[in-house]
């Protein structure tokens, strides 16, 4: 069995530089590896979080990487303890909220964002059941 110490997505896009930006500002991640013309590492220490953003194109990277990666259908969920304060911050930071604040009849309260790259973020806090 392979032994993993932990996971996270790369995501193939165009400017490094703007989604670093992003995450920072409005999560709180940090760059812990940033070359602009390369690739981005960012973590999130708080939550054991990761994300890592590599440039299209580049030259040391296989061919199957090149191409730049489609935001449709994939989304980056995070999971936070009040959906309705996140909300709330992601509008007081002008983020490009795509789908507005619901309550969903299988116990979540979500919203999603739209970042640089056009990769949506969901936004999620998990309800308790309801008590019968």
């Amino acid at each position: 069995m392979i032994d993993i110490q932990a996971m996270f997505p790369v995501m193939v896009t165009s400017d490094l530089t703007s989604v670093k930006a992003f995450y920072e500002t409005a999560f709180g991640f940090t760059a812990v590896f940033f070359d602009p013309e390369f690739y981005l590492h960012l973590v999130l220490p708080s939550a054991d979080v990761q994300l890592g953003f590599l440039v299209s194109n580049h030259s040391t990277q296989p061919a199957f990487l090149h191409a730049l990666m489609s935001p449709e259908g994939y989304v980056i969920s995070f999971e936070v303890k009040d959906a309705a304060k996140a909300y709330a911050e992601a509008q007081s930071l002008g983020l490009n909220i795509v789908f507005e604040l619901k309550k969903e009849s299988w116990g979540q309260v979500h919203f999603m964002l739209e970042d640089p790259a056009g990769f949506h973020i969901d936004i999620v806090e998990h309800l308790e059941p309801a008590s019968d």
